[in-house]
């Protein structure tokens, strides 16, 4: 490590812009941005299974209100989302009181939170969709099995479901890890806020910013890569025989 640490700083010296340290800003920015969206991501895949369940169920007044939170975080920005989250924690009466403050101080939280709710509520249409595209014969096949209506949704309805999603929920990654950009402005040194850091510094923003796209590129199709895998595996029994 040593040595890489040498090497590098050798190759950097005549580069006033790009130094260690300020590869150390892009490198800590890189860790909270994927930090920030892996974690959005999977609560708000946890979330959205039960809701998509509950988004298609024939009682009202359980789908209903998943329908309005749906409705909601999906049409309005998620930067209006992450400043009424961040901003409006603090006018909850007697909140700073409590031990929930210690952790809703910190920006991350909050953004968290928000990026947790806006893609759960993405995720959750996505996988509704799926889940109503399921063919009629496998659930005929199913029931003839005699399997039970929970039975049947665990083996057969939303492992059906996640593969017809698959494309779509690849979509919603990348989109996320887009919309992660905006965490900055609630003071968050992600990949963006060091970009913005580095700009303030040194008056340079071509080099700035240019050099974070390029990180931003590198990760949009490293999950492209990983989803195109996803689906040539899982979806392979969809390909037509060849010859």
């Amino acid at each position: 490590m040593e040595a890489l640490i040498t090497w590098l700083d050798s190759r950097l010296a005549d580069n006033s812009i790009f130094t260690l340290q300020t590869l150390s800003y892009y490198g800590e920015g890189l860790v909270t941005t994927v930090q920030l969206v892996f974690l959005s991501l999977v609560l708000g895949l946890v979330a959205a299974v039960p809701l998509a369940i509950g988004r298609g169920a024939k009682r009202r007044w359980v789908r209903l209100p998943i329908f309005l939170y749906c409705y909601v975080f999906r049409g309005t920005p998620l930067l209006v989302q992450l400043y009424l989250i961040y901003y409006g924690v603090v006018f909850v009466e007697g909140i700073q009181e409590t031990w929930l403050w210690v952790i809703l101080e910190k920006p991350f939280v909050p953004a968290l939170i928000a990026f947790t709710l806006n893609t759960a509520a993405y995720t959750t249409e996505i996988f509704h969709g799926a889940i109503k595209a399921t063919a009629k014969g496998e659930i005929e096949a199913a029931r003839a099995y005699g399997m039970s209506q929970r039975l049947m949704m665990r083996r057969i309805i939303i492992p059906s479901a996640f593969r017809r999603a698959l494309p779509a929920y690849g979509n919603e990654v990348i989109f996320m890890l887009h919309a992660s950009a905006i965490a900055s402005v609630v003071t968050i040194m992600d990949l963006t806020g060091a970009a913005r850091f580095v700009y303030a510094r040194f008056y340079a923003p071509f080099e700035a910013f240019l050099f974070v796209a390029a990180i931003y590129l590198c990760l949009t199709f490293a999950i492209l890569y990983l989803f195109r895998y996803l689906e040539k595996r899982l979806l392979a029994h969809l390909k037509p025989a060849s010859g």
